[in-house]
This record gives C-alpha cells, sequence and structure tokens, in this order.
C-alpha cells in the first residue's frame, strides 16, 4: 500500500462505503466500541481517519471538543456534509504525519486507520506524541493476533492489500515498537471471532515520540 493509491482506492470506496461498513455487522459492532464511553465535557478529541464520519454519531451530541482528519478529500466531503451544523472541525491531514503540536489531544480514536496506512507505526507514533500524557487512544480495527487462519491470512494479504487494507498487522508486535510509550488497557474481541478488536491504550507519563 502507499499513499497515491490509497487515495485512489478511497475515491472508488466513499460513495459506497457506508453501505458497506455501517450497516449491519459493522454497525452493530461500533456500537459495541463506543457505546459507554466516559470523557469528560470539553475533552479535545481527535479522530484520525474519520473516513465518512460513521463513528462521530457516538460523540457529537457530547460537549466535546472533536477534530476529525482524514487524507481522502471525497471521504472528508462526505464526513462534512452529515455534520454541517456541528462544530466539529474536519482536516485534510495524513495520519503518518499529524500536523498538531505535541501534547494537543486528551483522547484520540483511530477507528480503521492502521490497516489502511502505509506505515502504521509511523501513524502510532504521530498519535502517541499529539497526545496529552495520561491520555488514551480507542482503537478499533482488524489484526492477526494468533495463529489461526496464518496461512489462509499469508496467502490472502498481498490482494487484499490491494483493495487499500491489510489483514496481517499483530497488534501486540505493534504496540511493543513502541519501547513502553503506550500500555494496552483493555483488548476485547468485537466481531470475526476477534479478527476485529477494540483495544484502549494508554499514553506512559513521561514516555512519547518527538517529531524527527
Amino acid at each position: 500500500m502507499n499513499s497515491t493509491w490509497n487515495k485512489i482506492i478511497y475515491k472508488v470506496w466513499s460513495p459506497i462505503y457506508d453501505q458497506l461498513f455501517n450497516r449491519g455487522l459493522f454497525l452493530d459492532a461500533r456500537k459495541k466500541v463506543f457505546t459507554g464511553l466516559e470523557l469528560p465535557k470539553g475533552s479535545k478529541v481527535l479522530f484520525v481517519g474519520i473516513g465518512t464520519g460513521a463513528d462521530l454519531e457516538f460523540f457529537n451530541d457530547r460537549l466535546l471538543d472533536l477534530t476529525a482528519i482524514d487524507f481522502s478529500s471525497d471521504m472528508l466531503k462526505i464526513a462534512r456534509g452529515k455534520y454541517k451544523n456541528s462544530n466539529i472541525d474536519f482536516v485534510q491531514m495524513d495520519a503518518q504525519d499529524i500536523n498538531f503540536p505535541d501534547d494537543s489531544f486528551d483522547f484520540i480514536v483511530a477507528s480503521l486507520i492502521l490497516s489502511v496506512v502505509p506505515d502504521p507505526l509511523k501513524s502510532l507514533q504521530e498519535m502517541n506524541r499529539v497526545l496529552k500524557n495520561g491520555g488514551s487512544i480507542l482503537i478499533f480495527d482488524k489484526f492477526s493476533s494468533n495463529k489461526s487462519g496464518f496461512y489462509l491470512t499469508k496467502i490472502l494479504r498481498p490482494v487484499i492489500k490491494v483493495l487499500g487494507t491489510d489483514i496481517g498487522i499483530n497488534h501486540w508486535e505493534l504496540i511493543s515498537k513502541m519501547d513502553g510509550a503506550l500500555r494496552i488497557q483493555k483488548d476485547d474481541p468485537v466481531m470475526l471471532n476477534g479478527m476485529y478488536r477494540k483495544l484502549l491504550v494508554e499514553k506512559v507519563e513521561g514516555e512519547g515520540y518527538a517529531r524527527q
């Protein structure tokens, strides 16, 4: 995967994305991931890879300071259209190069983004950088975390990457590459036999990544 190809892929996906990924099984999964999440009023929340804005309905009426970024202008246009009268700040931005100062946000939502960016570790490092000490990142994504289906995943992974997503990322390995800057608080299976998971990771005080 690369950024240029992703722009093309998500230009194609944008008109039908909600029909595929914001109804049925995926809508039930989003409700499971986001319902009951408690954040103090006024919290600064960053959505990394907001896509068509499917996750915003769980946050928009909660007196939060919301910022939503996405690399695809086509996806972002749809998200903006859904929330014309809101105070949500929509910005076109690369998840691998988040153009906000260090320690800017109290909470970050990374929904179905680490599996689609060319460099998930770089994206996670950027999220960690703009997150305040003690803040958390809520990750909802697909991961390959055990041996079941290993060979099937290995065979299908290169093919599915062409469609703009990766099914072979191991979340434990990815977090371990953060060298202690993030700590997993929750790791819950959400759907498809645990392939899709909800992770809540906390930024460890005093640790982090400076922009190079």
